[in-house]
């Protein structure tokens, strides 16, 4: 009888422990589907709530197929491609991680690749669904000029830029361009650092023109 007993006990331990419902995953869980008073059945298809998992996270961007070549050189001789994740408007960096693979065939009808960058995501700063930008660091150029894409010109003579000369004059100058990143464009050959570039109004001007200097925006 005292076994008989026990095993009551033990049955209504377990009754009890099935009344606790816990989740086999880590992670955020959303609205609740349910509220206090639903009957709920285990063939619901919606369940009493979703849990995504947030930690760590991946973010799926495409690259053109001609930007191929540079990631794979890249990737084979170094351990890690490091990757940020910009909110919409690039102003800020929402979290750090690395390129962890690349797709094996790349999409015909739009000429790109698609790759995966993982992300440790501690602040849960990335979301399912969300949109970010992807910077994806391949190569770091040391000792060239940048300048603002806006002063880069294309032409029969290719990219040029009218350069302003100490007397308040342009000159055309022809370039040979780098890798752009962001609003700005990195020019291997044709400029010096420190000379000045027109960025408006290049449209009204020829070789020799005088120009004035707008004053420099307060800070």
């Amino acid at each position: 009888m005292v076994q008989a007993d026990r095993a009551q006990v033990d049955q209504y331990k377990l009754n009890l422990a099935h009344c606790r419902i816990t989740t086999p995953i880590s992670g955020r869980v959303g609205l609740r589907q349910v509220d206090a008073g639903n009957y709920v059945q285990p063939s619901d298809t919606n369940g009493i709530v979703v849990i995504t998992r947030m930690r760590p996270t991946s973010v799926i961007f495409s690259l053109p197929e001609d930007a191929l070549p540079a990631v794979l050189k890249r990737l084979h001789s170094t351990q890690k491609l490091p990757v940020s994740a910009y909110d919409r408007n690039r102003s800020t960096v929402l979290e750090t991680g690395y390129l962890r693979t690349i797709d094996n065939q790349i999409d015909t009808a739009t000429g790109t690749i698609k790759l995966r960058a993982h992300f440790a995501n501690q602040q849960d700063m990335l979301y399912p669904n969300q949109f970010v930008n992807i910077n994806l660091l391949v190569n770091t150029l040391r000792g060239i000029a940048i300048v603002p894409s806006s002063a880069i010109q294309n032409g029969s003579i290719g990219p040029y830029a009218y350069i302003v000369n100490a007397d308040h004059t342009v000159s055309v100058r022809t370039l040979k361009t780098g890798p752009v990143n962001g609003e700005y464009t990195s020019v291997r050959a044709g400029l010096t650092p420190g000379e000045q570039v027109v960025i408006d109004g290049a449209d009204r001007l020829r070789e020799g023109t005088k120009i004035a200097i707008a004053p420099a925006q307060p800070a």
